[in-house]
Parts: C-alpha cells; structure tokens; sequence
C-alpha cells in the first residue's frame, strides 16, 4: 500500500477514487507510565515514555487506516493526515485518515 500526504502520487495517475479511510486508536497512559515519565521529566529533555506511546498510537492508527484501505479496495492512499483529541484527561484519539485510490503507473 503506498500511502502519501500529498495529493496525488508521482509516477501513477488515480484511476478510480475509493473513497475516505480511517484508522483510529483510543490509548491512556498507565499509573506506572506516568510515575516514570514524570521522573523522567525532572531531569528535562525527550519523555521516552510518552514519545514511544505517541509513536505506537500513531502506528496503531496508521495500520488500521491502511487495512480499511484494503477492504475499500484500494491499492494506494493519498492525503494522509493525523489528528488527535484528549477525550478526558490520560485518554486520547489518534485518528489517520486520507483518500483511498486506485492508482497505476503513468505511460511513458
């Protein structure tokens, strides 16, 4: 699946448009997690421990928006975004979406 924030997709041109996709995860942060990114905290620089959650998150959200690709019947995604709201405190939506196309090679 090739996947893209831009509009279009070098080298292909967009057959067919599938329609707009979405990933979305839910995550919290632990009781432990916070203990130890709040000492991570008191030391400044990168929290290790809420980067890897954000990261994860994202990925989470990501593989979920690409397999709703699939199953519209798409071969690539274009537009891609992130977005992401706290619903209550320690709780927050990682939501990836975009475009799902069909796209083949350009001619030459």
């Amino acid at each position: 699946m090739m996947v893209t924030t831009t509009n279009d997709l070098p080298g292909y041109r967009v057959v067919e448009v599938k329609g707009m996709v979405r990933g979305v995860i839910v995550r919290s942060r632990s009781v432990i997690g916070n203990i130890g990114a709040g000492i991570q905290s008191l030391f400044g620089g990168d929290i290790t421990i809420y980067t890897k959650l954000a990261e994860d998150a994202r990925q989470h959200a990501y593989d979920r928006m690409v397999d709703h690709a699939r199953e519209a019947g798409a071969n690539a995604v274009i537009a891609m975004r992130y977005d992401a709201n706290e619903i209550m405190e320690g709780i927050t939506e990682v939501l990836a979406y975009g475009t799902a196309v069909w796209v083949e090679p350009n001619a030459k």
